[in-house]
């Protein structure tokens, strides 16, 4: 009898799920577009799943980017296949969502319609705009070239390639001064990135690299970070943020705050700090300072009025609706929204809980029970950096941690984010491996080569 019951259970799973699928692509159903593949749009198409309405996911690229451990791309701990899941293959089972590898150009938010590079056009029913940010420059678009910010994969192998090659480079020059200016490291920007990205570049100088090479010490590199706030990790406790400072300096990061970039070359860099300019040599620039959103906000703005803020995020209703245009709905880095009077934070959780948020919400809709919808809640889960092995800080509902604990619960809840199981099998024992050994095997120099490398 229960065997004859599991089997009828089994039956009307399949029946149901079946029944299900051949409905969800019927072309009266609801049309959902979902532009970006990043935390929020991802998970928004996921909670969409048993909706009954037909999704198109739309990006520019065709996977899934877990771009909070992009540092450890950049700096030789990881391959970008570690952190990157392709997006047809993680919703492959989700028969009313289609993929499309494509950029969005323009949004006709009355026609309700959107525009691709291609000059097709699609309409929609409700869009779901995530997507995400780039890096600000603040003015200065020309320093791009010479001081590359963290937020692709060809951003991560770009500095993995730069900061390589510094060292390879110094091996082969005679001049000892020369040699010093060129195994200088330079990372503008005392966040989360710039705090993890010094930390790695101190672990490379100081401990991966050592006895790999024979003309040069690797160690004797030095390494600045620059910060124009009077601290880093300013919207940690000043206790966790002096905390990472002592670590950043026991991995031979010399910190410098209350400074502010003036010029960037490609063979130096100039800032004030303490109503005094500094100029000094380098070869190796690393941005981690600002955000700036998609195009697409602007594009939104123009076409809805929608309010902007300072890096082009999007004034969203409580609801994440654009004020006036309730089918339209915007997730993650591109929102702008006050929650007990400080903004939400820009970070993977925030974007996670606003994509899942916006699928009931849209869903419920869908179902005619719109009524009594509640407004977006953002329930902080806490803040994280990693400094290096066994160096963390970590903020958590009240309570801090730091050193070996901070730096477990940091490996575990990144471990979990990672979408595929694949993905975390392959991230667990490389990391592992790295750990036991103080190796980073990821050290290839890759893509074009530049000034000095040929």
């Amino acid at each position: 009898m229960p065997m004859h019951c599991a089997a009828l259970c089994f039956a009307y799973r399949i029946r149901y799920y079946i029944g299900h699928a051949s409905g969800m692509n019927r072309a009266d159903s609801p049309h959902i577009i979902i532009v970006g593949g990043g935390f929020g749009g991802l998970y928004a198409a996921q909670s969409l799943r048993r909706s009954g309405a037909r999704i198109t996911l739309i990006d520019r690229r065709n996977f899934h980017l877990f771009q909070p451990l992009l540092y450890q791309v950049a700096t030789g701990g990881l391959s970008p296949a570690n952190i990157a899941a392709p997006l047809r293959d993680i919703l492959k089972r989700h028969r009313n969502t289609t993929v499309l590898m494509a950029e969005v150009t323009g949004i006709q938010a009355h026609q309700r319609t959107i525009t691709l590079n291609n000059g097709s056009k699609l309409s929609y029913d409700y869009l779901i705009v995530a997507a995400g940010v780039s890096h600000n420059y603040f003015g200065h678009d020309e320093w791009a070239h010479d001081a590359p910010g963290l937020k692709t994969i060809e951003d991560a192998t770009e500095i993995r390639r730069r900061v390589l090659s510094v060292f390879e480079a110094a091996e082969v020059e005679s001049d000892r001064i020369n040699q010093r200016d060129m195994m200088r490291f330079v990372v503008v920007g005392g966040g989360p990135t710039g705090v993890e990205l010094a930390g790695a570049l101190g672990e490379i100088a100081h401990q991966t690299l050592k006895n790999n090479f024979r003309a040069i010490d690797p160690a004797s590199s030095e390494i600045l970070l620059i910060e124009a706030g009077d601290r880093v990790l300013g919207n940690y406790s000043p206790k966790l943020s002096t905390k990472a400072k002592e670590s950043l300096r026991s991995l031979g990061v010399t910190v410098i705050e209350n400074a502010r970039v003036t010029e960037i070359t490609d063979t130096q860099i100039s800032y004030t700090h303490q109503d005094q300019s500094v100029t000094l040599k380098t070869r190796c620039v690393l941005w981690a300072a600002g955000v700036l959103a998609s195009p697409l906000s602007r594009i939104l703005a123009a076409e809805t009025s929608v309010t902007l803020d300072r890096a082009g995020r999007i004034a969203v209703a409580p609801d994440l609706t654009i004020p006036g245009h309730e089918s339209i709905y915007v997730v993650g880095d591109l929102t702008s929204i006050i929650q007990d009077g400080k903004p939400v934070p820009g970070v993977a959780h925030a974007a996670i809980q606003e994509g899942k948020y916006v699928a009931r919400h849209i869903m419920k809709r869908i179902s005619g029970d719109a009524t009594n919808l509640p407004p977006f809640r953002y329930h902080d889960r806490g803040s994280m950096a990693t400094i290096g092995r066994s160096l963390a800080v970590a903020e958590i509902r009240g309570f801090q941690f730091s050193g070996f604990v901070a730096w477990l619960m940091w490996l575990f809840v990144h471990i979990m984010y990672l979408v595929e199981f694949t993905n975390r099998v392959l991230v667990f024992i490389q990391w592992g491996w790295n750990y036991c050994t103080r190796n980073r095997s990821a050290r290839l120099i890759t893509g074009r080569m530049g000034r000095g490398e040929e």
